[in-house]
């Protein structure tokens, strides 16, 4: 633990100063959308957090203010005000002005830090029309007001307070010229801060929202172990989470393991609290450590006979969080999505190895448990191949060039061009077909709803001629088979009827598409077409989207009588009206699926298509009056 005199103006160290980052704040905060703006809390809040790691803060109150500003305030050390000895202006100036200066470059202050490589807050006070720094320390308290991070005045002492009295507040209002919203969302803070108090139990995290009167608290002093449960609460565990913290020089890696019975794997990885959705180094090491450790347990009992085990047999079911505390890690992309440090494959590959051999040995009801789970997936892996390879051979003996025979084509091999509709039923079918540009769109009629896939067996589920015909139409292959660089279409639409069946279906290849390709959710290819529910006919037609949007359309055309048709499915329609209104890409409506957090979507897929009856009941009550969830 760094000395709490040693945090001083000399700790603080510049690299470079603020000009690019109005220019270019996509490149600092990832977006200037609803993600960028939120990224402007984390941002706050991570430097609380580094307090809180560093063994000085306690607690980090967020608050979302009715004025539209967000204030984060922590009892930490508070940020140095002191004469900087370079640039012989306050510290906390300097920190809060100056790109690239903090306390995190200066390894006495913090030996680990999860800011942005000391970009975070002088890169929110450059993005902010307002920012308020607010720092107790010393019996005093100092402030000092910036616009658009420029000081408005020297820091000023504002007041006193108690001698051990010690804190930092941030308040700050977005610039609406920068950000296409400024309205903060609580539950995509809450997300976040839930995920930060998991990671960190010593510290508790309070939001409110003093717009709408709410107010959640975050502590959990069970840690990963707490977290693993909450994310396999809606599914059939096999034991209780399998934890351990092991430790290198200055590198502390701690993991919680816990097996169900299904058939996903959901590992979850994060560096100084960073959530690195895209993995890197230390979730490789931490697969191949699994891999070994299960591998060399079944193997030294006599459990396998003919069976190989593979990384993917090995995951099966498993959830695990692995939690990683570093020195000078290396991000890929400014907003650290992935660890880049090469050494950490290997060091985290030997902790985890060593620590899950030492456990299967002394836990062996709970060890042959996942060596059966493990053992089972192995043969049902062979089962699934065979049966693939079987259906090959059948359509190339059938001279189907290896796609589905119910596939209309289009004639364009231009893949950034073109798209398929995945349609339901004969009728929408035959007018999708009717309707569409037979240059670049594709159609794939389904018979019927889809396997749910969260229910079945991976065999089960690659052998069904719906999901191989799917699969096949696509082209990328699934699981360890996937390749984007086989995909046959640059857009995969989804365009099922606008009732409850219809989205039934949607949310069943939503499903599908999460489990067995989330690449291309990640890379942008998924797609839900929205279709008319009526058509209002009055000297011309009007096409709208919803009860509501009926209701304003018919107060805006006036008196007299409109001629209104609901459509009850696709295959209502005619061939114009289904291209005017759904099909033509200069009229069209799509909305692009997208995996805001992967911990949330994982939950979200097992509530509402897993075996657990209360969590999806509680969900639906709880939701029932809002129209769409967003994954």
């Amino acid at each position: 633990m760094a000395d709490e005199k040693s945090y001083g103006a000399e700790s603080i160290k510049v690299l470079e100063g603020l000009e690019g980052v109005r220019k270019r704040p996509a490149m600092y905060i990832g977006g200037t959308g609803k993600d960028g703006l939120h990224h402007l809390v984390y941002e706050v809040v991570d430097n609380s957090i580094d307090e809180a790691m560093a063994g000085y803060a306690t607690y980090v109150l967020v608050t979302i203010n009715k004025d539209g500003s967000v204030t984060v305030i922590d009892d930490g050390r508070g940020i140095p005000v002191d004469k900087h000895p370079v640039y012989k202006k306050s510290a906390m100036e300097i920190a809060l002005t100056k790109l690239h200066a903090g306390g995190k470059f200066d390894k006495n202050s913090y030996e680990i830090s999860g800011g942005l490589h000391g970009v975070g807050v002088s890169c929110v006070n450059a993005l902010s029309i307002k920012l308020i720094a607010t720092v107790k320390k010393d019996g005093s308290i100092y402030q000092q007001e910036y616009k658009i991070g420029v000081p408005k005045d020297d820091v000023k002492v504002i007041g006193k307070c108690e001698k051990k009295e010690t804190g930092t507040t941030i308040q700050f209002y977005p610039d609406a010229e920068i950000f296409s919203t400024v309205e903060f969302d609580f539950a995509v803070l809450k997300k976040r801060l839930q995920e930060i108090a998991f990671l960190n139990p010593n510290v508790k995290i309070i939001l409110r929202d003093e717009k709408n009167n709410k107010e959640e608290t975050f502590h959990y002093s069970g840690g990963l172990i707490e977290f693993v449960q909450h994310i396999n609460k809606s599914k059939n565990v096999l034991h209780k989470p399998i934890y351990f913290k092991k430790q290198v020089d200055s590198t502390i890696a701690e993991v919680a393991i816990q097996y169900t019975d299904g058939y996903n794997e959901n590992i979850f990885g994060f560096v100084n609290t960073i959530n690195t959705t895209e993995g890197g180094t230390h979730i490789s090491g931490f697969k191949t450590a699994l891999t070994r450790a299960v591998n060399d347990y079944a193997d030294k009992k006599g459990l396998l006979k003919n069976e190989k085990l593979m990384g993917d047999d090995a995951r099966e079911g498993v959830t695990a969080i692995i939690s990683l505390k570093m020195r000078d890690p290396q991000f890929e992309g400014q907003t650290k999505t992935k660890l880049g440090n090469s050494e950490m494959k290997g060091v985290v590959d030997s902790m985890v190895y060593i620590a899950l051999t030492e456990f299967l040995e002394e836990n062996p009801s709970i060890s042959n448990k996942i060596a059966q789970k493990v053992i089972a997936s192995a043969k049902a892996r062979e089962a699934a191949k065979k049966a693939r390879d079987l259906v090959r051979r059948k359509n190339a003996m059938g001279g189907l060039s290896g796609l589905p025979g119910k596939l209309a084509d289009c004639s364009s091999k231009k893949v950034e061009r073109t798209e398929i509709y995945i349609v339901e039923g004969d009728s929408a079918a035959g007018s999708s077909k009717m309707a569409r540009d037979k240059e670049f769109q594709a159609i794939l009629p389904l018979k019927g709803k889809i396997m749910n896939v969260e229910k079945s067996n991976p065999t089960k589920v690659l052998t069904s001629d719906e999901i191989i015909n799917l699969i096949t139409a696509v082209g990328t292959g699934v699981k360890e088979n996937f390749d984007i660089t086989k995909l046959r279409y640059n857009k995969v639409i989804i365009m099922c009827d606008a009732d409850v069946d219809g989205q039934h279906i949607t949310t069943l290849l939503l499903t599908f598409f999460y489990r067995y390709v989330p690449e291309l959710i990640e890379n942008g290819n998924i797609f839900i077409a929205v279709s008319p529910l009526y058509r209002i006919r009055k000297k011309k037609d009007y096409y709208v989207y919803s009860d509501d949007e009926l209701k304003k359309t018919l107060e805006k055309l006036g008196g007299g009588k409109a001629d209104v048709q609901r459509f009850k499915g696709l295959g209502e329609m005619n061939a114009s009206q289904l291209w005017d209104t759904t099909m033509d890409p200069k009229k069209r409506i799509l909305k692009k699926v997208t995996i805001e957090d992967a911990v949330l979507a994982d939950q979200t897929f097992n509530m509402l298509m897993g075996d657990e009856v209360g969590p999806r009941r509680k969900f639906i009550e709880v939701n029932a009056n809002i129209a769409e969830v967003d994954i």
